[in-house]
């Protein structure tokens, strides 16, 4: 083929360091603007971005030329860096790992009402429970030893 065609949706998860509850409502939509921002600049589009204190959810559509961990690295590393100026919380960290899974066309109005309704969802639902299923139906394996 002479040119390069590509649907790439990936539903990104990370948390705070040790899961702290350091994302305050008083500067969580300007976190999530930044981030936002920090995905553009790569070239991606934040479709729609929600959490909870202690982590978040990005619904990101990619480029052939991205690779998830670049982007997951850049988003968390200039992320910080922002909480560390813009909101004066020096000892802000994201834990290192992180969840992406893919999405399909059919499933993106799904994961968005999903990522949108984070903190009703979290009024019944743990993160780590959260976490763990996720994982699960994507059948993904992993040793809960080695999650938190």
């Amino acid at each position: 083929m002479p040119s390069t065609h590509l649907s790439l949706y990936i539903h990104f998860i990370f948390s705070t360091k040790e899961r702290r509850r350091w994302i305050k409502e008083s500067w969580e939509e300007r976190l999530h603007a930044c981030i936002g921002g920090i995905m553009r600049n790569m070239g991606a589009v934040a479709d729609t971005i929600g959490g909870d204190p202690d982590h978040v959810h990005v619904l990101a559509s990619l480029l052939a030329r991205h690779c998830v961990m670049n982007v997951m690295r850049d988003v968390k590393s200039n992320s910080s860096g922002w909480v560390h100026r813009a909101v004066g919380i020096y000892g802000f960290e994201w834990q290192d790992g992180y969840g992406a899974f893919t999405v399909g066309r059919s499933e993106l109005d799904p994961v968005r009402k999903y990522i949108r309704n984070q903190k009703g969802h979290h009024q019944k639902k743990k993160f780590q429970e959260e976490y763990v299923e996720l994982l699960q139906e994507s059948g993904i394996e992993f040793d809960e030893k080695f999650l938190w």
